[in-house]
């Protein structure tokens, strides 16, 4: 494990933003969805693509609050462009849980 100072871990945004919309991702080279996330008033609505197909179908998704990563460059996920990297832990074979508040907290919150 590498150190970074505490300056590093400040220039990642990690926010937290509510599902509005979540549909399957066919196309993707592995199984995912595609997500747009509401950040609040600053940030407003970003989209992403994930690999959370194991645990996660898109209907129950909307509504979820997820953290993300908010500050990363735009990356073309095949003719999807992904806007924000949304975090996750894997399980004991390596899947994704995703990673959010354990209550309700203001779209557009930062991780502290």
């Amino acid at each position: 494990m590498s150190e970074i100072s505490f300056d590093d871990f400040l220039k990642v945004d990690v926010r937290v933003g509510t599902v509005l919309r979540a549909e399957p991702y066919p196309e993707a080279r592995k199984p995912a969805i595609k997500l747009w996330i509401d950040f609040g008033d600053e940030i407003g609505e970003k989209k992403t693509s994930a690999q959370i197909t194991v645990h996660y179908d898109p209907e129950k998704l909307v509504g979820r609050q997820v953290m993300a990563v908010v500050n990363f460059p735009p990356r073309q996920i095949g003719k999807f462009m992904s806007e924000v990297l949304v975090l996750g832990m894997p399980d004991e074979t390596g899947e994704v849980v995703l990673v959010g508040p354990d209550q309700n907290v203001p779209e557009g919150g930062r991780l502290h």
